[in-house]
């Protein structure tokens, strides 16, 4: 970090920041003079709204329930609307934490946690209260809610979402609205809004089709960006394309998806209406079937600030698994392009995390055609037909580039179609990788042909979601192919304590909204973590690894002059920062639940 003791000239910009700095835990606007901020912290910052009294309570993004001073109540016209005393946020999460574990007791029901659903109620209440505490409970317990507002439990609340609907989150759009969505985005309260996750239900996690009752993905995936991304609750934005549905047990009425034409011209209208109010927005395509994943992303990726987060985001999260297994063998990161790789899944996800593997294998060779070439020979891609080979008839055109050819399949003694269970035989992977939806899927039959595996430490990933998805169980692959594996999944389960008093944690898969620059999570950890296998931090550390990774991405952006710069930063004075001063500057940019103080203007 600069010196802060010699003199330093300091732009107009930056000046303008340090006036407005607030010391930390003093309630005072002082400066201090060796200190250097660049942007009041995000979610500190004083808001100014337009409605008292009850209207306020009623608003979860600005209900403080008993936390109002007695100030606040005067201004806003609340005394003698609440109990008379004032209550400390601290008090306040006691006290719900208390009422949601006896409500826990209460309520059960789910095949993987009793308990699931019912937690998923009490905090989605307490979203529908206080928007706030609600992430303040979510970030300070994120380990144990994590997989209750996202997968495994979201897939869950998807296939029940009409009987557990309460109150309006998001925005709706559809065929019916053609013409209209240009005016509809401006019903959209916030002036603006830095994400947008927009599915259309058709492949809602390992789910399948649910229709508009897919909404809940969008809403679930934006809360982890709020508790692990500090984005700003008021500027997030779920939505759902609703262009029908094929699954006949929620048809009421004929109304069958679109298709084709009429499909994408809903979508490009949806598409021209986000980017015209909100120009700076990113959008993120989650759980759209793969016929459209790859399509859509090509027809937006040049044009949009937009990713496909079954695309890219799980290749990226499964790419930094993969060359953390490197590791955790024992090996140089060189030894990446060696690595013979059996894909279970060529779907979406599954050729997604193939292209990011290929290419970075091709990097490292020498990123010419010969080592793309090269790189793709080491994968063995499998789907519901068996293994793809060029004799497959019908083949999907973004599978075709894996698909072996049949004089190398027959000398490993393959076939087209060959079985899973033959193809890890032949091969003896050094990784098994699942993307394929179908729980079970890594047999005792295949898990047992795993332990022929030519690596010292093969690593088997069990991606699919949600938990009842997952390729194979922690317990299940420890069990039979032995305790000197690399485990990892796609969904959390429980500890598995092995008997080196191992103790494995397992990461659901975050998405980057950077497509082409991933740095890997692996390397914010220790060397010997990662040879004991353990390839993904843990989720208790997700804010700090955030920041680490975010800080990464604008360093990487400023060096390919790419970088815009955010709010009074412009990209100019984003350069001349060290990369000490640029982690001060995400951490500051990063929200954080805390109640704003509130001034009421009569609009």
């Amino acid at each position: 970090m600069s010196n802060f003791n010699s003199p330093i000239r300091l732009s107009s910009s930056v000046v303008r920041h340090l006036k407005r700095y607030r010391v930390r835990g003093s309630g005072t606007n002082a400066l201090l003079p060796h200190s250097r901020s660049f942007t009041t912290t995000e979610g500190h910052r004083p808001i100014i709204v337009h409605k008292r009294s009850l209207d306020i309570l009623h608003d979860p993004w600005f209900n403080k329930g008993t936390s109002f001073s007695f100030t606040e109540r005067d201004r806003l016209d609340l005394r003698g609307l609440l109990p008379p005393n004032v209550m400390s946020t601290e008090h306040q999460i006691e006290r719900f934490m208390v009422d949601l574990k006896r409500l826990e007791e209460q309520v059960r029901d789910g095949p993987f946690d009793p308990n699931a659903l019912a937690k998923w109620r009490i905090l989605n209440r307490l979203h529908d209260r206080n928007e706030t505490m609600y992430y303040k409970v979510l970030i300070a317990n994120i380990e144990e809610y994590a997989p209750i507002v996202y997968t495994p439990t979201v897939g869950l609340v998807c296939q029940n979402y009409s009987g557990l609907f309460r109150r309006p989150r998001g925005m709706y759009f559809s065929a019916e609205d053609r013409g209209e969505m240009m005016s509809m985005v401006y019903n959209w309260p916030a002036d603006q809004v830095d994400m947008i996750v927009v599915t259309d239900g058709s492949r809602i996690l390992g789910l399948g089709d649910l229709g508009v009752q897919g909404i809940g993905i969008a809403i679930g995936k934006l809360d982890l960006y709020v508790a692990a991304a500090g984005i700003n609750p008021q500027r997030v934005l779920p939505v759902m394309i609703d262009v029908g549905t094929n699954n006949e047990k929620l048809l009421k009425d004929p109304l069958h998806r679109l298709d084709g034409d009429e499909y994408v011209a809903v979508v490009d209208e949806f598409m021209e209406a986000v980017f015209t109010r909100w120009p700076n927005v990113i959008v993120q395509f989650e759980d759209f079937q793969s016929k459209w994943a790859f399509k859509l992303l090509q027809r937006y990726r040049s044009t949009y600030r937009m990713f496909n987060d079954d695309v890219q985001g799980t290749a990226g999260v499964a790419l930094a698994g993969l060359l953390g297994a490197v590791r955790a063998q024992g090996r140089s990161m060189i030894d990446f392009p060696k690595q013979k790789i059996v894909v279970a899944g060529a779907g979406s996800a599954g050729i997604g995390v193939l292209n990011a593997a290929r290419k970075t294998m091709a990097r490292m060779l020498g990123n010419n055609e010969d080592a793309f070439h090269s790189a793709g020979r080491q994968f063995w891609v499998v789907d519901a037909k068996g293994l793809i080979t060029e004799e497959r008839e019908d083949i999907d055109p973004d599978a075709r580039p894996f698909a072996r050819k049949v004089k190398e399949i027959n000398r490993q003694g393959l076939r087209e179609g060959a079985s899973l269970v033959e193809v890890v035989n032949q091969v003896n992977p050094d990784v098994l990788l699942g993307l394929s939806a179908v729980g079970g899927l890594f047999s005792k039959e295949v898990l047992e042909a795993l332990r022929s595996s030519t690596s010292t430490r093969p690593a088997i990933f069990a991606m699919s979601n949600p938990t009842t998805n997952a390729e194979c169980t922690p317990e299940e692959a420890f069990s039979i192919v032995g305790d000197n594996i690399v485990f990892a999944s796609g969904s959390p389960f429980k500890d598995v304590n092995l008997v080196l008093d191992l103790v494995l944690y397992y990461l659901a898969p975050e998405s980057s909204p950077m497509a082409c620059y991933r740095p890997q999570p692996s390397a914010y950890m220790s060397d010997e973590d990662v040879l004991k296998g353990i390839i993904y931090p843990s989720i208790s550390s997700i804010r700090d690894i955030t920041k680490e990774v975010a800080a990464a991405v604008i360093k990487e952006a400023i060096e390919e002059d790419l970088a815009e710069g955010y709010r009074e930063m412009d990209a100019r004075e984003l350069r001349k920062l060290s990369q000490e001063e640029i982690k001060e500057y995400v951490l500051n940019n990063m929200w954080s639940p805390e109640y704003p103080t509130l001034v009421y203007r009569n609009e």
